[in-house]
């Protein structure tokens, strides 16, 4: 394809909104990109991820524009010459010399238009005028009538990415726009159309079945020929027909498995279309992975199942769920996302679920996750809210999903299809019923239209009807005995330790929140000064009672703040805590539980949010606890019937064998009393051994606490018998050693006191300052390493004290150092 991604201009459509000192002015636009970006690059209006911007930008979306661009055209001896767009979002008029070629109101699937009759030789003009999206999914909500949602927008009358209306986590930024590529593709005879390769294994051997779809221009024979892993076939499709099916079977190929189970191998597949002189028509090429996929949804004591297998292996999901890493999807390259996904596996996850108020996500993040290992769950997009099922609507959804489904069949790292975000919950649990009074809320989509896709186009993997789902409509679809489940009771309404009262089958949300990073503050709000409730936190935080929650999550666990800086680490810490729990708690049932997949691994802005890495990129501690958690071997102290107990937890190919050693000790760390432990966990499987009384019933739970550990073998597991606001912490007493790195230092710490979760901040120095490890806790004697990467150097003296080095008992007291 020849791009056309030169010489855009922008401008718009005059209306009452439109700033005066934008009305009737041409804007440089880049493609592929949006409004809000064209705008804030030629310095006309502020940047929106800044205090509270947003608010002053809502017009953009409320306002309809135009693209422009001039390119050159030499006529030549081609069939057809098609107009392809990737993406226009949403609301679309193409135009060419003038001459409308065609309409579009889907912001997730491509289009294709024949211009060879339009084209001039010589310089033509191309136009896309994109209506207001608002005005839109109004007149769509207010001809068919209103339907619920979490918000008050009408994201669920149009086609288009969700998030854009604002979410609890994310702007009100209703963009428009080229936000893929665009450009003239010219071919003669025939071209391939689609390709969808159905890769399985029949035992030892591989099996691809390539679906070929082709376009003609002219009524000849056509071949097409494929390859893959030195094997080759060809199938000649006759004159008149389009059609064709090449089977190619790979003997005994390498397997692609998710990261932690084994490699991920990959082999080339090429497709050539060839015209009757054996000449070169087309081709296409993907990188494939044989693999098995499996949802093991049976009935057992427990309730129902749900397990995923690849390769015939049960694989215990450590996932995290992904939304638009930014809110203007065109400034999302290949290097960002590979840098995102490596801070997933960097945090021991082996599953990305893609959230379905977002997008289908761009080649590349499907390509990096086949090369890293990182499974996907695709959800279609449709989130918490009842969706028309009466026209346009059906046949928008149709081809969306028979695209996307093309689109992403060919990719190992995608595991499971699901239908849709929370829909099935707000039927039973939002009062949608009355306020429906039987108009179509979705049902049809995910019970019918999108599994008759899924069944029809890619069979080879397993289809969900929702997140959280059953199994059933005749049991509730957040049941925790079966399907999936959400736990949003948790940060909502009940503490964190609520997480203990459930063990679901599968848990496919739960989150907790806390702020960004104090540099990701720093730069996106100028309050001055900074406190959990000045005006720039507050227009950041856009979860329901946001604070509120985050207030009662540390009167719950944690002394009260003395300020900013305290608040700050108190909620981050207290996320930390919560996640590490919940997670633990969900592993120790592994006999029953089988996944769990963290609400959210990114942000797309910088706001308080559930994310473990920020809106800027920088991972806060609740990261490192997940890293911890996520362990492939992992000891844990939870609560039994009987007491206390150890769970040994191996999600590593070969058996567990340790001895271990726990031991009841005081704040100082003389031991009260002592257990060793023989661990002998196979692989892929947890041991529950109960722990002694002795262990287990402190002399004073308020200055007491539990330790197991193993050696090298994994962190080791600590248990406190009282809440930190209630433990009697002594004054938090270090010696700090900085020693310069090549790019930075290494911080060395020795406890002359215990020192519970310490943590290095050093993005306080320096925007681009890290380190490597976080929330560790030191009994008195005991030293932890902390290496710190900077651009430039740093003060030593400051990575050894308040705010930059911090501890969870460190306000009993100042720190005292050495």
């Amino acid at each position: 394809m020849n791009p056309l991604h030169e010489g855009w201009s922008l401008r718009a459509v005059p209306g009452p909104q439109v700033p005066a000192a934008i009305a009737g002015r041409a804007i440089p636009a880049t493609v592929p990109g949006c409004v809000h970006t064209d705008l804030l690059a030629a310095g006309l209006i502020p940047d929106p991820y800044l205090d509270d911007n947003e608010r002053a930008l809502a017009w953009i979306g409320r306002t309809d524009w135009i693209y422009t661009t001039a390119f050159d055209h030499a006529p030549g001896r081609d069939d057809r010459i098609d107009l392809v767009c990737a993406g226009l979002d949403t609301v679309a008029t193409v135009s060419l010399n003038g001459v409308e070629v065609g309409r579009t109101e889907n912001m997730h699937r491509g289009h294709r238009f024949d211009v060879g009759a339009l084209l001039r030789a010589g310089v033509n003009t191309l136009a896309v005028r994109f209506d207001s999206a608002y005005h839109y999914a109004e007149a769509h909500r207010d001809r068919l009538g209103d339907r619920p949602n979490a918000y008050p927008e009408p994201f669920n009358f149009i086609r288009k990415m969700a998030c854009n209306f604002g979410w609890d986590w994310g702007p009100t930024l209703v963009t428009a726009g080229i936000w893929q590529a665009i450009g003239l593709h010219t071919w003669s005879v025939a071209r391939l159309a689609t390709v969808r390769p159905l890769v399985t294994v029949d035992r030892r051997d591989g099996r691809v079945e390539l679906h070929i779809e082709i376009e003609r221009a002219a009524d000849v024979p056509v071949t097409v020929h494929a390859a893959v892993a030195g094997t080759a076939g060809a199938v000649m499709i006759p004159a008149g027909e389009r059609t064709a099916v090449v089977a190619l079977t790979v003997p005994e190929p390498d397997r692609w498995w998710p990261r932690g189970y084994g490699e991920q191998h990959r082999y080339p597949l090429t497709v050539t279309l060839l015209g009757p002189e054996g000449q070169t028509l087309d081709t296409w090429s993907r990188r494939i992975g044989f693999r098995s996929v499996r949802l093991d949804t049976a009935r057992d004591s427990h309730g129902t199942a749900f397990t995923l297998s690849v390769n015939d292996l049960p694989v215990f999901v450590r996932g995290v769920n992904w939304i638009p890493d930014d809110a203007f999807p065109a400034r999302i390259t290949r290097q960002r996302l590979a840098q995102r996904l490596r801070q997933a596996v960097d945090a021991n996850v082996n599953l990305l679920r893609v959230w379905g108020g977002g997008r289908y996500e761009s080649e590349d993040f499907y390509d990096l996750a086949d090369e890293l290992g990182l499974l996907v769950q695709q959800d279609f997009l449709f989130a918490c809210a009842a969706y028309p099922e009466e026209e346009p609507f059906p046949s928008e959804i149709s081809a969306e999903a028979t695209e996307q489904v093309m689109r992403l069949a060919s990719h190992p790292s995608l595991l499971l299809w699901t239908g849709n975000n929370e829909n099935f919950l707000g039927w039973h649990e939002w009062d949608w019923q009355a306020r429906l009074a039987r108009r179509s809320w979705g049902r049809g989509y995910y019970l019918d239209l999108l599994p008759r896709i899924v069944g029809e186009l890619d069979p080879t993997r397993p289809y969900w009807p929702g997140s959280p789902w059953s199994g059933s409509e005749e049991i509730h679809p957040n049941d925790p005995a079966h399907g999936t489940m959400h736990v949003w009771d948790v940060w909502n309404t009940d503490d964190y330790t609520k997480y203990r009262e459930y063990v679901p089958r599968f848990v496919a949300e739960f989150g907790y929140q806390a702020p960004p990073a104090y540099a990701t503050l720093r730069r996106a709000l100028s309050d001055d000064p900074l406190t959990p409730d000045s005006p720039g936190m507050t227009h950041h935080q856009k979860a329901a009672d946001g604070d509120l929650k985050l207030r009662r999550g540390l009167a719950a666990h944690l002394p009260q703040p003395h300020d900013f800086d305290d608040w700050h680490w108190l909620t981050q810490l207290n996320q930390a805590r919560a996640i590490r729990l919940g997670v633990e708690h969900f592993r120790s049932h592994r006999e029953v539980c089988m996944g769990t997949i963290l609400w959210q691994l990114n942000d797309c802005w910088p706001v308080t949010s559930w994310s473990v890495v920020d809106g800027d990129g920088r991972r806060k501690p609740v990261w490192y606890a997940l890293r911890r958690a996520y362990a492939d071997r992992l000891l844990t102290i939870q609560p039994r019937a009987g007491g206390l107990a150890l769970v040994a937890v191996n999600d590593a190919p070969e058996p567990w064998r340790a001895t271990a050693s726990g031991a009841r000790l005081t704040l100082a760390g003389e031991p009260r009393a002592k257990m060793p432990l023989e661990l002998n966990v196979p692989a892929w499987s947890t041991v529950t051994l109960a722990l002694t009384q002795d262990l287990t019933r402190p002399d004073d739970a308020r200055a007491e606490l539990l330790v197991v550990d193993a050696g090298d073998y994994a962190e080791r597991a600590l248990w406190f018998f009282a809440e930190d606001k209630d433990i009697s912490w002594p004054t938090p007493q270090y010696d700090a050693v900085v020693q310069p790195t090549a790019d930075g230092n290494r911080v060395r710490v020795t406890a002359r006191t215990i020192l519970r979760d310490l943590t290095l901040f050093p993005d306080r120095l320096h925007p681009a300052a890290t380190v490597d490890e976080a929330l560790v806790t030191l009994l008195p004697g005991e030293s932890a390493n902390f290496t710190v990467q900077a651009p430039t150097p740093l003060v030593p003296s400051d990575l050894t004290r308040r705010p930059v080095l911090r501890c969870g008992n460190d306000l009993n007291g100042e720190h005292v150092t050495a």
